[in-house]
C-alpha cells in the first residue's frame, strides 16, 4: 500500500514538473515575441489605437519599436512589419514560413475560407493557377482584354461628354467602368464595398468570440456584406442561363466551364462557393481599387494641372496624337505619363497593407520567435513612404520614378501590389486598365474643379486598415 502511495505521489511530482518546465519553456518562448506596446488585460492597445484609424496609428508608433514589433488587438496578438527590408524579409526571403493566410474575422465572416484571396495559401495553390490561368485566356494581358477595355473607355468618355461640363462626382462612372471589365452585366457596377461602414468591423476583428453573439452595427455590416454575396451569386445564376461553353464572356463563364468538367472529381476546388467567394474578390479588389486609384488620378491632375496640361498632354499629343485610341504598347513611349501613375499608385496608397499573412509554423526572424497561427500586418505604406527610395515622399513627384534622361526608372520599394507570395492576382489586369483609361480620358479632357488648386485636398483618409479619398466634383472640359 504504502509503494503505492509513494509511486502515485513521485508520477504527480513527475506531472507537476513537466507542466511547470512546459510552462517556463512557453513563457522563455514568448520573452522571444519581438517588441510589444505596453497593454492591458484583455483590451489590449485599444486605447492607444484608433480603430477608426489603425492604418494610421500604426504608422506613428514609437520610432523605438520599429521595425517589427507586437501589438495585442484585444486578446489577440499582431506582428507589425515596417520598411522594406523588413517586409521583404518576410514577404520574399522567408516566404514559405509567412505563406498563410491570416484570420481576419470581418473577411472570414463573409468569405468563410471559400475564394483565393482569403483563403490559405497551399490549398488554394491549385485554384490560384487556374484562376490566374483563366483570366488569362479571358484575355488579361493579351490582345481581347486591351480590346475590351478600351470599348469601355469609348463608353466612359461618352459619359462624361454627357455631363454636358457640369460638376460632376464621376465615382459612379468609374466604378461602372472598371465593373464592366470583371463582368458583362451592367449592374455590376453598383456593387462597392466602399458604401460598407467597416468601422464597427475593427472592433469586431479585436473581440470576435463575444462581438459575435452581440447585437450592434456590426450586425448591420453583415447583413450589407450578404448582400453583396447575394448579388454576385444572383450574377453567376444569370451565367449559368446564358453561358456558352465554347464561348465564355467572362471570367464567370470560364470557371463555369471548368466545374462542368470536374464536376465528378470528389476533391475538386471548382465548385460553387469557390466561384462565388472568387468573383467577390475580385471585385473588392480589382473594381474597388482601379476604380479609386483613377479617381484619385483626377484629383491629382486637377490640383497639378501643370503635370496634365505641361507634360501629359504633351505626351499624348506626340505619341498617340487626337484620332485614335491609345493601346497599351504605347506605355513604353511614354515614360513621363507611366512615372505619374506610378507616382499616383505610391501616394494614393490606397490598399495599403494587402491581406496579412500567417504564420505557417513557429519561425525565426531577426532573433525572434513568431509563433505558428500569428498575424502579420505588413506595413506597405512604410515602404511607399520611405525617404530612402523617395526624396520627397509627402509630395506628388513623378521625378520619383523617372531617371536623369526622364525616362522611367525601377525602384524596389515601388509595392502597391504587394511584393512575393501575397502578390495581386489582377496586377496585369489592372496595370493595363489604369493605363488606357487615364490616357483616353486626358486624350479627349481638362478638369477642372469648383475649387482653386491649392484648396483641392488630395490627402487619403485612414478607415480602419483601409484608406478612403476626399469626396469632390469635377468637370470634364473637352479639348
Amino acid at each position: 500500500m504504502l509503494e503505492s502511495e509513494l509511486l502515485l505521489v513521485a508520477l504527480l511530482a513527475l506531472q507537476s514538473t513537466m507542466v511547470l518546465k512546459s510552462a517556463w519553456q512557453q513563457r522563455s518562448l514568448w520573452r522571444k515575441m519581438p517588441p510589444e506596446l505596453t497593454q492591458l488585460p484583455f483590451i489590449g492597445n485599444y486605447l492607444q489605437l484608433d480603430t477608426n484609424q489603425m492604418y494610421d496609428s500604426l504608422m506613428k508608433v514609437p520610432p523605438h519599436y520599429c521595425p517589427v514589433f507586437t501589438i495585442h488587438l484585444g486578446t489577440r496578438q499582431v506582428v507589425v512589419l515596417y520598411g522594406y527590408n523588413a517586409v521583404k524579409e518576410v514577404l520574399v526571403d522567408q516566404a514559405e514560413e509567412f505563406s498563410g493566410r491570416g484570420q481576419q474575422a470581418t473577411f472570414d465572416h463573409l468569405f468563410k475560407g471559400y475564394g483565393v484571396a482569403f483563403s490559405n495559401w497551399e490549398p488554394s495553390k491549385p485554384l490560384r493557377r487556374c484562376c490566374i490561368a483563366m483570366l488569362q485566356d479571358f484575355g488579361v494581358n493579351r490582345h481581347r482584354i486591351e480590346e475590351r477595355i478600351q470599348e469601355e473607355a469609348g463608353f466612359l468618355i461618352k459619359a462624361l461628354r454627357d455631363t454636358h461640363v457640369t460638376f460632376t462626382d464621376p465615382t459612379f462612372y468609374l466604378n461602372k467602368t472598371a465593373a464592366n471589365i470583371i463582368s458583362s452585366d451592367p449592374t455590376c457596377g453598383q456593387l462597392s464595398f466602399l458604401c460598407i461602414p467597416f468601422s464597427p468591423l475593427q472592433l469586431f476583428d479585436m473581440f470576435y468570440s463575444v462581438m459575435k453573439h452581440l447585437p450592434g452595427p456590426q450586425q448591420q455590416v453583415f447583413k450589407e456584406l450578404q448582400g453583396l454575396e447575394d448579388f454576385v451569386a444572383k450574377k453567376v445564376e444569370q451565367n449559368q442561363r446564358t453561358m456558352d461553353p465554347n464561348s465564355p464572356w467572362d471570367f464567370i463563364d470560364s470557371f463555369l466551364i471548368r466545374m462542368q468538367e470536374e464536376k465528378n472529381k470528389p476533391h475538386t476546388e471548382f465548385h460553387m462557393e469557390n466561384l462565388v467567394m472568387t468573383t467577390l474578390s475580385l471585385f473588392f479588389w480589382g473594381v474597388e481599387s482601379t476604380s479609386r486609384v483613377l479617381y484619385f488620378s483626377f484629383l491629382v491632375l486637377t490640383k497639378h494641372p501643370e503635370v496634365r496640361v505641361t507634360k501629359i498632354h504633351k505626351e499624348i499629343d506626340q505619341v498617340i496624337g487626337k484620332n485614335r485610341q491609345p493601346s497599351f504598347g504605347d506605355r513604353t513611349k511614354m515614360p513621363y505619363t507611366e512615372g505619374v501613375i506610378h507616382e499616383i499608385q505610391r501616394s494614393g496608397n490606397v490598399t495599403p497593407m494587402g491581406v496579412a499573412p500567417r504564420v505557417t509554423k513557429d519561425t525565426i526572424f531577426r532573433h525572434f520567435l513568431i509563433p505558428r497561427l500569428l498575424l502579420l500586418f505588413p506595413m506597405l505604406g512604410s515602404l511607399l513612404n520611405d525617404p530612402k527610395f523617395f526624396s520627397t515622399p509627402d509630395d506628388f513627384n513623378p521625378q520619383h520614378f523617372l531617371d536623369d534622361k526622364g525616362q522611367l526608372k525601377k525602384t524596389d520599394a515601388d509595392v502597391p501590389f504587394s511584393m512575393g507570395r501575397p502578390y495581386c492576382l489582377g496586377e496585369g489586369l489592372a496595370r493595363m486598365e489604369l493605363f488606357l483609361f487615364l490616357t483616353t480620358i486626358l486624350q479627349n479632357f481638362c478638369f477642372k474643379s469648383p475649387q482653386s488648386p491649392q484648396d483641392i485636398d488630395i490627402s487619403p483618409k485612414s478607415l480602419s486598415l483601409m484608406r478612403t479619398l476626399p469626396d469632390c466634383t469635377m468637370s470634364f472640359l473637352p479639348r
